[in-house]
């Protein structure tokens, strides 16, 4: 996967031969396959293992004591040193797929801030849909950002845009009824 994640950064495509990844990964083309399946599903694994590695299972993440803002600061410094790949990847033949596995595996965090907010007042296909709602306009943002934001991104700066938009947000989601006030309503 590191030699995926090297080429794909070093040459700014995901249009690398399996030959040349096996080639610098020092196996055959072969295991490859067997391993993967098919370029595609190499290139999102080797997506998938960094962002865990790196976003969810590093050395600086702690989810009980990191603070609402580390986390999305080292959620950007991450994309930000990672553009090379990350772009490309964005923009190339497994896009869309990559979309779908980041955001599966960031909709966990959604779905917790959404319990917070409403405790057990929603049904939980409710607290599935927002969550993926969440994720999904998030990543939107922070897709644009890589593929289109100026050289060199500033995770900072992105980190406080990120950080602007929560209270508007959290205070839209206050301001509606839950599905079980409309009901009383009635």
């Amino acid at each position: 996967m590191r030699a995926t994640i090297d080429l794909v950064t070093e040459r700014g495509t995901t249009a690398v031969p399996v030959s040349e990844i096996a080639e610098a990964a020092d196996v055959s083309r072969q295991v490859l396959y067997q391993q993967f399946g098919d370029r595609d599903a190499l290139l999102l694994q080797a997506a998938l293992d960094l962002a865990r590695r790196e976003l969810l299972e590093g050395a600086a993440y702690d989810p009980d004591t990191m603070t609402e803002r580390a986390g999305v600061l080292a959620m950007a410094r991450h994309f930000a040193e990672h553009r090379g790949f990350y772009r490309p990847m964005l923009t190339g033949s497994c896009a869309f797929a990559l979309n779908k596995t980041l955001t599966e595996l960031i909709i966990p965090v959604n779905r917790e801030v959404v319990r917070q907010k409403y405790g057990n007042h929603l049904a939980p296909e409710l607290v599935d849909d927002l969550a993926t709602f969440l994720t999904g306009g998030a990543s939107a943002v922070v897709n644009t950002w890589i593929v289109e934001g100026e050289e060199p991104l500033d995770p900072e700066a992105f980190t406080d845009r990120l950080m602007r938009m929560t209270p508007v947000v959290t205070a839209a989601m206050g301001r509606s009824t839950t599905p079980h006030q409309e009901e009383r309503r009635r």
